[in-house]
């Protein structure tokens, strides 16, 4: 019989199991991390694997993952900066890209995400040439918020209030976006 502190290892999968439902996240930023915290507390992978460049925030969080996965189903965490880890993923989830410097257009910031895409996707395909890819990107300058796209529990608020995010409604989101957007940069000025 195995003590309360073993309980948790007995439900490790063997070595040279396949997995049947693994996910690759790519990318350990905040955004990446909040996906693989859903993607264990959704049980939605029997495999979760994290790559990033940066090695020791990507052991950090894959350690800090793999903690917290012992109270939940998904039984194996892994890590690395070699995109070998990520073969058989079915789903890969691109989060990885460069923050927007000061005074930086988005555009030019584009062209340096769809760089680094350039040569994540290759390595990605190569170990997982059947998976399906997810990848977040920023839209330009120009970008605008999709309200008829936004949905809580599956209503669509802009279907309760057609005036959302125009000058119209009362509860002003458009301003709302403004600040999100704003935030956001100054968050990633203050960081880098």
């Amino acid at each position: 019989m195995a003590t309360l502190k073993d309980q948790p290892i007995q439900y490790l999968p063997k070595e040279g199991h396949i997995p049947q439902n693994k996910i690759t996240v790519v990318g350990v930023g905040a955004v990446g991390i909040a996906c693989a915290i859903g993607i264990l507390v959704k049980d939605l992978a029997d495999e979760l694997t994290l790559v990033d460049i940066m090695e020791d925030k990507l052991k950090g969080e894959m350690m800090d993952l793999q903690h917290g996965s012992l109270y939940l189903r998904t039984p194996k965490v892994v890590s690395g900066q070699d995109y070998n880890v990520t073969a058989n993923s079915k789903l890969v989830i691109l989060m990885a890209g460069a923050c927007k410097q000061e005074g930086e257009s988005l555009l030019n910031l584009v062209q340096c995400n769809v760089n680094i895409c350039k040569f994540i996707i290759p390595n990605i395909v190569k170990y997982s040439p059947n998976c399906k890819l997810v990848v977040s990107t920023p839209h330009g300058d120009s970008r605008v918020p999709v309200w008829s796209g936004v949905n809580v529990a599956g209503v669509s608020p802009k279907n309760l209030h057609p005036d959302l995010g125009t000058d119209a409604g009362k509860e002003q989101w458009k301003e709302v976006y403004k600040q999100v957007v704003d935030s956001a940069y100054e968050h990633y000025v203050e960081q880098y």
